[in-house]
């Protein structure tokens, strides 16, 4: 394959489909996105901060575990548009190890038959673990965002601290011709942004450029969310869910761009769902911040360009910061959650006298918690309590969870549901699943540390 030089696509434009918005997405959506239409690139999202410490525990239990497995089945799925079509893809599927992602990924396209026309761009450098104690050393504290408490207070306790990336390295791996790029902990904007500069040839200073880039990433990141599934807006009348499309971003050079789907999918795309995903974790609409540009949520307009098709323009950006987000998951106890379902009549009163009980036996048996939380599902575990009098609902779930340092605790915890079927109140329906698990928290720490000490590397494989 000869790459794409920077600029030669300009007055063109470039499509780039998303294909998975987390781990667990649709399986289905990779290989429809590159067979329902012409597309440029697969964009494939999988991380969030959970998990990358699932991850970093897996490969904790197998050094070459620690990325997202459901990758590989869907790189496998769109080998022949890659090899055949040219569509690359891009994702984040590395995880804590992307060079034995790029490794499973390598054996798929021997297997095929492809691996000569293969070339796969591993960007690592995210992962800050190896080097926190000299981080802290030198005088990164990396302070809690929120509590501005110092890392050293958990230290012994972190097992996963991962820097956000931005497109710059997907960018450079693209101009090396790979058609397969696997990152580690980018942002997940960076994943869509990278190919629209990297085709455009937007440059470090087009900043409203590069808003608009985000932006793009933003709307597509969370693959059909903005397509019509978990859609608030007339959510009744949504066509065809079971056939729900995934977006594509159609880029331009200008910074403009339309949101839409392939067509004969079901789903909707309207100023509507666009809307819906921008608002998703948005916070300061003035200051989207990344590590390549600041984007202005304000300044971005929306229009419908025609059936499923919305065209986004008129995004301001101004220069990113010196700092790059951290993302540091560290253990913090354990936790147990167990239900029982009561039937009418008095389900209510039958759940909370249930509360009552075990909770006298937990404090009987000597046994200390952090936390103890009830939730009545059904009833307040979506809003809290509601004024007034809620009634007679017809079946309550009764919800409980416990959460503390001493696991024999919390395992004692588990023990003390079950018995409630036979003796406490009246007219469990719904107890199923056996005795409830004991798991161990992994909490997440979010913090800043300056750009010049974090160092992306990238290596591109033929």
């Amino acid at each position: 394959m000869t790459p794409r030089r920077a600029g030669d696509s300009r007055g063109a434009v470039v499509r780039v489909a998303s294909g998975q918005g987390f781990w667990g997405d649709w399986l289905e959506a990779p290989k429809r996105q590159v067979e329902g239409g012409p597309v440029d690139y697969l964009m494939l999202d999988y991380l969030a901060e959970v998990t990358m410490s699932i991850l970093q525990k897996q490969k904790e239990r197998d050094p070459s575990m620690g990325y997202a497995r459901d990758f590989i089945g869907a790189v496998e799925s769109v080998l022949p548009a890659v090899a055949e079509r040219g569509v690359r893809v891009v994702a984040n599927a590395g995880g804590v190890n992307p060079p034995a992602c790029a490794a499973a990924v390598r054996a798929i396209a021997e297997r095929a038959g492809v691996g000569d026309r293969v070339r796969i761009g591993v960007v690592t450098g995210d992962d800050l673990l190896p080097r926190l104690d000299r981080l802290l050393a030198d005088g990164h504290a990396l302070r809690h965002m929120e509590t501005d408490e110092p890392l050293s207070a958990v230290r012994d306790r972190v097992i996963a601290a991962n820097a956000y990336l931005g497109s710059g390295p997907i960018v450079e791996a693209l101009a090396r011709d790979a058609n397969i790029v696997i990152t580690g902990r980018s942002t997940d904007t960076a994943l869509t942004m990278a190919p629209l500069r990297y085709e455009f040839g937007w440059t470090d200073a087009q900043y409203d450029l590069l808003a608009a880039g985000i932006i793009a990433g933003h709307i597509i990141e969370c693959g059909a969310q903005c397509s019509g599934g978990n859609c608030l807006y007339d959510w009744r009348n949504i066509p065809d869910l079971a056939n729900v499309g995934y977006p594509i971003v159609e880029g331009a050079a200008d910074g403009t761009f339309v949101v839409t789907k392939h067509p004969g999918t079901g789903g909707r795309v309207s100023v509507q769902s666009v809307t819906e995903q921008l608002v998703y974790e948005m916070g300061d609409p003035r200051s989207y911040i990344t590590p390549d540009v600041i984007a202005d949520f304000t300044s971005i307009r929306l229009e419908s360009a025609g059936e499923n098709r919305v065209r986004v323009f008129g995004i301001a950006g101004r220069p990113a910061t010196d700092k790059l987000k951290v993302s540091i998951a560290y253990r913090s106890g354990f936790k147990a959650v167990g239900t029982l379902v009561y039937a009418w009549p008095d389900a209510l009163e039958k759940a909370r006298l249930a509360d009552r009980v075990l909770r006298e036996r937990l404090d009987h048996l000597g046994l200390r918690f952090d936390q103890v939380l009830t939730e009545f599902v059904g009833v307040s575990a979506t809003h809290g309590a509601l004024a007034g009098d809620p009634g007679d609902p017809p079946e309550v779930q009764f919800r409980i969870g416990v959460r503390g340092d001493d696991r024999r605790a919390v395992e004692r915890f588990t023990r003390e549901i079950a018995p409630l079927v036979l003796n406490g109140p009246p007219t469990v329906t719904g107890f199923a699943g056996g005795r409830p698990k004991v798991e161990e928290i992994v909490a997440y720490w979010p913090a800043l540390i300056d750009k010049s000490v974090v160092r992306p590397q990238v290596e591109v494989q033929s």
